[in-house]
């Protein structure tokens, strides 16, 4: 029996195959257009039964949202050590973290923050606006005591607006190949020390 053969039979644990599949799904999907890839094709490149993709995700539009949720999802940075200095070291260190997983998805990541395929469909907008939500959040978390007094919610709102810049700017390095890595992270780490210091002359100011 060849490997591949021995690969499509092997016996996984459900979460292991449900986790075959998404991997899978990401591939495809950032090679290609949501429309132009069909469950027959998603079954076949997981090595499954059509029926397990229904099984595990009720369907292809089921699978597709799973997969931006997992793209644009900030994971917790709880293997990251952020240090514990100035705001300069924080955002440094933080953009770092979120560029490498930028990096390791590439246009799949782009194509799931743009919610390409289903962009008008209204659970694709409640998992961009909760993605936006927690990014947020995580980034807040990061730079602690470095923010300095500010009101809360005003906070969130402009550390959520800076999320666009970071999306933009990503895409003209991953997509447009107009800048270098290491020029998006130059550009959004200066212009998060920019944003934050901006809110403390406000917060002084007021």
């Amino acid at each position: 029996m060849s490997d591949d053969v021995e690969r499509r039979w092997q016996r996984l644990e459900p979460d292991a195959r449900r986790r075959q599949i998404l991997e899978c799904a990401i591939r495809l999907y950032g090679e290609r257009p949501y429309a132009s890839v069909s469950t027959t094709e998603l079954a076949k490149e997981a090595r499954v039964a059509r029926g397990l993709i229904n099984h595990y995700f009720g369907g292809k539009r089921d699978l597709y949202l799973e997969v931006i949720r997992v793209m644009v999802t900030v994971p917790p940075p709880d293997r990251v050590s952020f240090p514990a200095g100035t705001l300069a070291e924080k955002a440094d260190a933080f953009i770092a973290w979120f560029l490498d997983i930028v990096e390791r998805h590439g246009k799949t990541w782009l194509v799931a923050v743009a919610g390409e395929g289903l962009a008008n469909d209204p659970d694709v907008q409640r998992i961009l606006r909760e993605a936006d939500d927690l990014a947020a959040k995580r980034l807040i978390e990061a730079l602690g005591s470095t923010l300095g007094p500010a009101n809360p919610d005003t906070l969130h709102a402009t550390i959520r607006a800076y999320g666009g810049l970071i999306k933009a700017a990503s895409r003209e390095w991953i997509e447009r190949q107009t800048l270098t890595r290491d020029q998006v992270h130059q550009l959004l780490v200066s212009s998060l020390i920019g944003i934050v210091r901006d809110m403390h002359t406000s917060s002084v100011g007021s």
